[in-house]
């Protein structure tokens, strides 16, 4: 299996070693959405890249978000009307040019009901209203994001079936975009970048950042040595504060437990429930796929050594279960709780006096060392974030470079005129879906990885020969889903892992 946009384990050597012997026009440090979308934008403006990554691709924030392609109703609900038309306009161009196949309209349901105070009604319709109103403003068709509209107590409880239906008066249904998974529009971006020439380098540290490239450490042969680069965007995320002396980090976890659908009937739409006592900020039950809820979100204060993977806190878990069931009728359990995530939002400490009052604008500038930072934002904005961050490193390093091509630009997979995936398959790759088991050498690749779960033996192999995937964990956490849910993960491991082994061996 060959080909511009795949990502292996031989790639890897060849394009590191090229990376230490050739400058680059730009190093991107960093491969969550950001750092993946910087190095996409610079090489379809034809410029060298390199892009180096502590991990794995999506290891940090990227993987642990809501999954939503939003139109930012959140921020009108807070005044801030120009973090909300970006968000509308950046979600038009991902679910009409970009990456239509990884992204589908989710109902959003906000029922009227105890649960939902009077105030709330009425605010969260006028809300999910101007949103429509964004919409239009953007130019996505109504085909593609259906408008608000009232509907029935009837049929809402068809949506949500765990519904409570003790003095439900209907509900407003609306749409968002719905992302397949997040680290899937990682690898995609990441791919599509490889395939105009970057060099996709995971599992190499950044020790030091200057104007002129890094010192780093490859952490699979445990070997330094320097990247020379004519620019440089450290795009790391939360982590960026350990790379730029002159950024005051103050991450934000945001937190979500998974369910099995059955727990609320195998809802069709998303519950939107409003925190008790707001009206900007709400607890969301989202359904996914391989047969799961995610619940979520939080909104905390992280202080302290930004850890590797940040760990969900019993409060915050006890807090979205206690949300999620004032609606329901019949309560969920804590022992129901399949599984449960966070993330750690890279927000710019402003001094607000609690995380939720940060602005969620993104934030480019030059840092002392004379390379480019960018962080803030959120999935949705990448692109723009993107095109920021190269624009000011064109300008600083005096490169030379055509404009921003990313917004007509779609990504491996996209499919021009999509219609309703007819297997899970369809919306995970797109029309690369028939190339995932025709191309597959492994015994039964159609066959599911693991008893009663939704992924095929083919995606792990191409995980492995096609996205960058060099180990299990990669495969569990990040290429797939399975990990959200450590009973899954356990069920799935040694296959897994024997199957990474397999296809590693076979490569050439």
């Amino acid at each position: 299996m060959t080909g511009p946009s795949m990502l292996d384990a031989g790639r890897r050597g060849r394009d590191l070693l090229h990376a230490a012997e050739q400058e680059a026009d730009l190093l991107v440090v960093g491969g969550g959405i950001t750092g993946v979308g910087v190095a996409l934008d610079a090489a379809s403006r034809g410029l060298g890249v390199v892009l180096i990554e502590a991990e794995d691709l999506a290891f940090g924030t990227s993987r642990f978000s809501s999954k939503l392609v939003h139109g930012g109703l959140r921020y009108l609900a807070t005044g801030d009307v120009a973090t909300a038309r970006e968000s509308a306009q950046e979600r038009h161009l991902l679910m009409t040019r970009i990456a239509p196949h990884l992204i589908r309209p989710m109902p959003q349901l906000l029922p009227f009901s105890p649960a939902v105070a009077a105030r709330q009604r009425i605010t969260g319709a006028v809300g999910f209203a101007l949103g429509d109103l964004l919409r239009l403003h953007a130019g996505t068709p109504h085909a593609v994001l259906p408008g608000p509209h009232l509907v029935t107590a009837r049929t809402a409880r068809r949506m949500v079936p765990a519904l409570d239906p003790a003095r439900l008066r209907g509900a407003v249904l609306a749409a968002d975009g719905q992302l397949v998974d997040d680290a899937r529009l990682v690898v995609a971006v990441a791919r599509t970048a490889a395939a105009r020439g970057a060099r996709i380098l995971t599992r190499v540290r950044a020790i030091t950042l200057h104007d002129r490239g890094a010192h780093v450490v490859d952490t699979l042969g445990d070997e330094t040595f320097e990247i020379r680069a004519k620019a440089v965007v450290n795009a790391t995320g939360v982590w960026a504060g350990q790379l730029d002396d002159s950024i005051r980090m103050r991450p934000s976890r945001g937190t979500h437990i998974v369910l099995d659908a059955e727990a609320l009937g195998h809802p069709t739409a998303a519950l939107t429930l409003p925190r008790p006592g707001s009206i900007s900020q709400f607890v969301f039950a989202l359904p996914q796929q391989l047969g799961r809820v995610v619940v979520g979100l939080t909104d905390e204060d992280a202080p302290g050594p930004v850890p590797s993977v940040a760990v969900p806190t019993e409060p915050e878990i006890r807090f979205l279960l206690d949300t999620l069931n004032r609606g329901l009728r019949t309560p969920v359990r804590r022992d129901q709780v399949r599984g449960a995530y966070a993330g750690l939002r890279p927000l710019v400490d402003t001094g607000a006096a609690v995380t939720s009052d940060i602005s969620r604008r993104h934030l480019v500038h030059v840092a002392e060392g004379g390379f480019v930072t960018v962080l803030g934002g959120k999935l949705t904005t990448y692109r723009r974030m993107a095109e920021d961050a190269v624009d000011l490193a064109v300008a600083l390093a005096g490169l030379s470079a055509g404009p921003c091509r990313t917004a007509s630009l779609p990504l491996v997979g996209a499919i021009a005129a999509p219609t309703a995936p007819s297997r899970a398959l369809d919306w995970r790759y797109g029309a690369e879906a028939g190339l995932v088991l025709a191309r597959a050498r492994c015994a039964d690749p159609a066959d599911p990885v693991a008893p009663g779960l939704d992924v095929t033996r083919a995606e792990v192999e191409f995980a492995v020969r096609a996205e960058g995937a060099l180990t299990a964990d990669d495969v569990l956490d990040r290429r797939t889903r399975i990990g959200l849910v450590d009973d899954d993960r356990r069920r799935a491991h040694d296959a897994v892992a024997a199957l990474v082994a397999e296809t590693l061996t076979d490569l050439p």
